[in-house]
């Protein structure tokens, strides 16, 4: 009787613990003289990854995070991938000396287009080639990172479609040409996505990484995989130490959660269904800026609603909703819902 009861109770614990999670971060530069919001400075980035050795955290390839997730397999303990987007040429100089040193593996995306033409301070193919044949994995960030969620003024849904297509797949081209590598990762320049263009994504058996924030798990949708930025004020430990301890709810279904915000429904309303297990659905909060959301419950216990009481501006923004861990002290569920209202600037 006694072992019976301790079976059940083992049985119950293991129920109540969270499903693994990884946390997957974005850099830009790695500098002093770029602009801040976008930059981590080389003792920042160092501060990071020594945390990141020092705390158990295991960094992996995002092949080997992603691979997992698309097989449906439990990621590995505290997994972190590491990412840069834009191919800045202090990617090479200041950061693949500092991550062959610790001798952690990451990825670099970059458009080719901007590459092939030296638009901006940009790596040179060569550079690329050499990290290439450190181990670094090189993935697609559209040809010449242009905005890729909804069509130009003037522009036709298909024709726009068609563009898109060509900016994909002409970008993996180039990358295969000039490094041997395809993985079909695509990460969303701008972090900018809409449900039809995750529909082309799908459609050409590429991965679609954003920009928005949160932990990823088992039910990640794959088309707008989450980052946690690593740059400007979110370079501070402190910010960085929190967001590595979280993990990704459970999501069921995305009720309601097109990124693409128009004026007839700003503000927008997010409505996901989730797996309530691991968390008090009182003490889920939802942030929209400084504003405090308390979402609505639907009477199924599992969906809920968030609405911010001002229209959004303008541009990108963003709801984050969080909750704490209850088996997983420290821990904090977290989910980021991007918006994109008109037509964003740079």
């Amino acid at each position: 009787m006694k072992s019976t009861l301790h079976a059940l109770l083992l049985l119950g614990l293991l129920a109540l613990l969270p499903a693994q999670a990884a946390v997957i971060l974005i850099y830009h530069h790695i500098a002093e003289d770029t602009p801040r919001v976008s930059s981590t400075t080389e003792d920042e980035f160092r501060q990071h990854l020594t945390y990141l050795q020092e705390h158990g955290f295991d960094v992996v390839g995002l092949d080997v995070l992603l691979a997992k997730l698309q097989a449906g397999e439990p990621v590995p303990h505290n997994a972190v991938a590491i990412t840069f987007d834009d191919g800045y040429a202090n990617n090479y100089t200041a950061a693949h000396p500092i991550l062959m040193e610790f001798g952690m593996p990451y990825t670099i995306f970059i458009s080719p287009g901007d590459i092939d033409s030296r638009t901006g301070p940009v790596m040179s193919w060569e550079q690329i080639r050499r990290m290439s044949d450190d181990g670094v994995l090189v993935a697609n960030h559209a040809m010449h990172h242009e905005k890729m969620a909804q069509p130009e003024p003037g522009e036709s849904e298909a024709d726009w479609l068609k563009r898109m297509r060509q900016t994909i797949l002409d970008a993996e081209q180039r990358i295969k040409e000039e490094t041997g590598q395809s993985h079909r990762f695509l990460a969303y320049p701008y972090g900018e996505f809409s449900p039809k263009l995750e529909a082309l994504v799908k459609e050409l058996g590429f991965i679609g990484i954003g920009q928005q924030s949160g932990a990823v798990g088992p039910s990640t949708k794959l088309t707008r995989v989450p980052r946690y930025p690593a740059a400007g004020r979110f370079a501070e430990m402190s910010d960085l130490a929190q967001k590595l301890r979280t993990l990704p709810f459970t999501i069921l279904e995305h009720v309601q959660a097109d990124p693409m915000v128009t004026a007839e429904h700003n503000p927008p309303t997010l409505s996901l269904r989730l797996q309530v297990e691991d968390f008090r659905p009182s003490q889920l909060r939802c942030f929209a800026g400084m504003e405090v959301i308390e979402p609505d419950w639907l009477d199924d216990g599992q969906t809920f609603v968030a609405k911010a009481s001002k229209p959004v501006n303008r541009g990108r923004s963003r709801y984050n909703c969080t909750a704490p861990s209850i088996s997983k002290r420290g821990y904090f569920y977290w989910y980021s819902q991007p918006w994109l209202f008109g037509r964003s600037s740079d």
